[in-house]
């Protein structure tokens, strides 16, 4: 069930658009005024729940999983060699990785504390796993393999025991993930929490998974059936992997910092209907000019994160961003809102980077 049709043969609007509109969404719940100072649903949930921001990373996840699919198609029935594919694929899993200690090694590089795992390094290691998926498999091993990695960390999380604490804890410091994570990593986990990583080696499992459902939704976009047809299943699965997400909830709490297999399903869910309305009106009714903004962003993707990162530690580490929030934005408003007012002018100025590159047609490529 290789992506084929039209839809696999050229540049699809609506993923760039799609991803361009995730890294908007991301600049700006990462980078308030002042984290004292934000918004509710532009927060992440402290623990169990969800808000919008909790959509973002998981969507990236799946976007990769659904361009594996077309771009590899391609490729595939071209005839390049499946050898050849995965040397390529593991060269740009550790370029990404690569980049990922680069960020948060800067400015300091404190190797003592350098955080091992992290975004792009979790992007990383599930596009090192689901390339090879994708390759040695059809869809209905792709799907045995998502309900695999799904039923393995369900058990892992409710049966392993974790010592002084007993088996199937949910909460912050008695989870196996924790765990795990304290005794693996130890001083090189997320700077945050010092004994546990968000985007842990455990609940890297149930993350594989969330790429190779956009693996599966890959297959949908590129089948060889109208732009409504396609619509119609991307929706209609959406619908169903978020009623299965809510569901397993009742027993397995939606949890971004977890990553369980019920906020898997349930994300990937909201990102099948999502990426099914951004398909329908940018390329079934052909509205592409309103989505030109996100698509500029999501061609770059890669290198306007990089920037967004780079910007905001530069900004922090010498002290500019304390000044220019209270001095130019603080006057304006209310502190949350003048908080937001930066989130969306630094959201802007990165649009701008994205934009000057693609007037220079220079794009990141890994």
């Amino acid at each position: 069930m290789a992506a084929t049709g039209e839809s696999s043969k050229q540049r699809l609007t609506s993923l760039d658009a799609f991803r361009g509109a995730t890294m908007a969404l991301m600049v700006l719940v990462n980078d308030p005024g002042s984290g004292d100072h934000v918004y509710g649903p532009l927060q992440h949930a402290e623990w169990h729940g969800w808000t919008p921001t909790d959509v973002v990373f998981p969507s990236f996840v799946w976007i990769v999983g659904v361009a594996i699919t077309l771009s590899l198609g391609r490729k595939l029935a071209a005839g390049e060699g499946r050898g050849s594919i995965v040397k390529q694929a593991m060269r740009r899993a550790a370029i990404l990785f690569a980049l990922g200690l680069l960020v948060y090694a800067v400015p300091d590089f404190n190797l003592s504390t350098q955080r091992v795992l992290g975004v792009l390094q979790r992007i990383a290691i599930c596009y090192a796993a689901t390339v090879p998926i994708y390759l040695a498999t059809g869809w209905r091993g792709q799907i045995a393999w998502i309900a695999g990695l799904l039923s393995v960390y369900w058990a892992l999380m409710a049966f392993a025991p974790v010592p002084g604490y007993g088996a199937g804890r949910l909460d912050v410091e008695g989870n196996f993930a924790h765990y795990v994570d304290r005794i693996v990593l130890g001083a090189h986990n997320y700077a945050h929490t010092k004994t546990w990583d968000p985007e842990g080696i455990v609940s890297t499992l149930p993350a594989i998974a969330t790429m190779l459902l956009g693996v599966m939704a890959g297959h949908l976009v590129g089948a060889k059936r109208s732009v409504s047809q396609r619509t119609r299943a991307l929706l209609l699965t959406g619908v169903a992997l978020t009623a299965a997400g809510l569901i397993m909830d009742q027993w397995l709490p939606i949890n971004k910092k977890l990553w369980t297999s019920s906020f898997t399903l349930f994300m990937a869910g909201l990102d099948f209907v999502l990426f099914g309305l951004f398909l329908w009106v940018a390329d079934g009714l052909a509205y592409k000019r309103i989505f030109q903004p996100f698509v500029i962003l999501g061609m770059n993707a890669i290198a306007i994160y990089l920037a967004s990162e780079a910007g905001e530690i530069l900004l922090s580490h010498l002290g500019w961003k304390t000044w220019i929030f209270e001095n130019v934005f603080l006057p304006l408003a209310a502190p949350i809102n003048a908080s937001l007012l930066y989130a969306v002018v630094y959201t802007l100025a990165n649009f701008l980077v994205a934009w000057a590159l693609y007037r220079k047609k220079l794009f990141l490529r890994i």
